[in-house]
């Protein structure tokens, strides 16, 4: 797997100074977790989805979830596990005969689920990279954390988990603090299995009968935006201690009648077919999308839970290590700079401060690893513009 393979060579040589590397289903964690990427959900009771897997790797999908729990009414879940099932056993096939395949995670209902699916997949289970586990808490997430490691011991593979972080408990002012202490003390017991922590925003919403319009990021919500930044605290610290979180859903893909003007600015659409591009995005709504994107970053969140595929191509583009920040990265992680100090940047328009900024460095050349460093000059809407078919 590579981000940006669906590029013709040529594209990616005059889009990146530095390509993303390749990994594959069996690298390091800490890479896969990096390289997950626009996360893409499906329902796990499609009739085409395998068909509909191979597409989306196709066109540059990396991690897919087929899903069991919210996606599928609850008096179709049986039908759907029996789908899911034969659905697998087709890209058993497809993958024999060549076809790329996305990392696979199931996302199921209950701790029983696991063992069942791994026994009835087979041969097969060697596809998934592992489950998510919906509305987890230390109470409700030990008892899959527990099925998964057993299920892992039975098939031989290894499976990890993404558990969702979207219980009201979590939500709720009165419990919060417990509750991440809680889910705090589970994965860190589990830490070898816990790949990395998604955020379930739409039910944060719920809770409160709230819904963001288009026009309007997680972030905006300030109910829902405390809990990010209370999450980030508890597990996203660069001390050693912390996992990668990924950011919320974003639930727009059709044009709606806007209320505010929109947040794109002119100024990077400017050349070739960039205006068209920009026009294209605020009749679709992702303007707002870009923006959270842009903030899930800003707020220490990599990765994004996606429901459609015109999702992907901006996730991607904007996970792209700008040559600005890959400049940066390296001047501070040089071998003499251990000492600390102050430099200016070679672009000399900030300070670069060597040891406060060298936990952002490393993360940063992380990410250029497995996204690739965009050519000086390149910025996110040349990306974005290549990506969008």
């Amino acid at each position: 797997m590579r981000h940006f393979r669906h590029l013709a060579p040529e594209v990616r040589r005059g889009l990146f100074h530095r390509e993303p590397d390749e990994f594959t289903a069996e690298s390091p964690a800490r890479t896969l977790a990096a390289a997950l990427g626009a996360t893409l959900y499906s329902p796990a009771n499609r009739p085409g989805l395998a068909a509909d897997v191979v597409q989306q790797a196709r066109g540059g999908v990396v991690s897919m979830v087929l899903c069991l729990e919210d996606a599928v009414p609850d008096g179709e879940v049986s039908e759907a596990e029996a789908n899911l099932v034969r659905q697998l056993d087709e890209l058993a096939l497809a993958a024999d005969d060549g076809a790329e395949l996305p990392l696979l995670f199931v996302r199921v209902r209950t701790p029983e689920q696991i063992p069942d699916l791994v026994k009835r997949l087979g041969p097969a289970v060697g596809l998934l990279s592992g489950f998510v586990v919906p509305k987890f808490t230390e109470e409700s997430g030990a008892p899959f954390l527990d099925a998964l490691e057993q299920a892992e011991r039975d098939c031989g593979c290894r499976l990890f988990a993404m558990p969702v972080l979207e219980s009201p408990e979590l939500l709720h002012l009165e419990t919060r603090t417990a509750t991440l202490a809680g889910i705090a003390r589970c994965v860190r017991a589990h830490r070898d299995r816990i790949l990395a922590l998604r955020l379930g925003v739409t039910d944060f919403c719920s809770a409160y009968g709230l819904r963001r319009t288009p026009e309007m990021t997680a972030y905006d919500v300030q109910l829902v935006a405390s809990v990010i930044g209370d999450v980030v605290n508890f597990f996203a610290r660069a001390d050693g201690s912390g996992f990668t979180v990924t950011g919320p859903v974003w639930e727009y893909f059709r044009l709606q009648e806007r209320m505010f003007k929109p947040q794109l600015r002119r100024s990077p659409f400017t050349s070739g077919r960039a205006d068209e591009l920009r026009t294209a995005l605020i009749a679709h709504d992702m303007d707002g999308l870009l923006r959270e994107i842009e903030l899930d970053r800003a707020n220490g969140l990599l990765g994004k839970t996606c429901i459609h595929p015109s999702h992907v191509a901006p996730v991607h583009a904007l996970s792209v290590v700008s040559h600005e920040e890959y400049t940066d990265a390296t001047d501070i992680l040089r071998p003499e700079r251990t000492g600390g100090g102050v430099l200016r940047s070679a672009y000399t328009n900030k300070m670069n401060e060597v040891k406060p900024h060298r936990a952002w460095a490393e993360r940063t050349l992380l990410r250029s690893e497995v996204f690739g460093v965009a050519r000086e000059g390149v910025g996110f809407v040349e990306l974005l513009a290549a990506g969008i078919k």
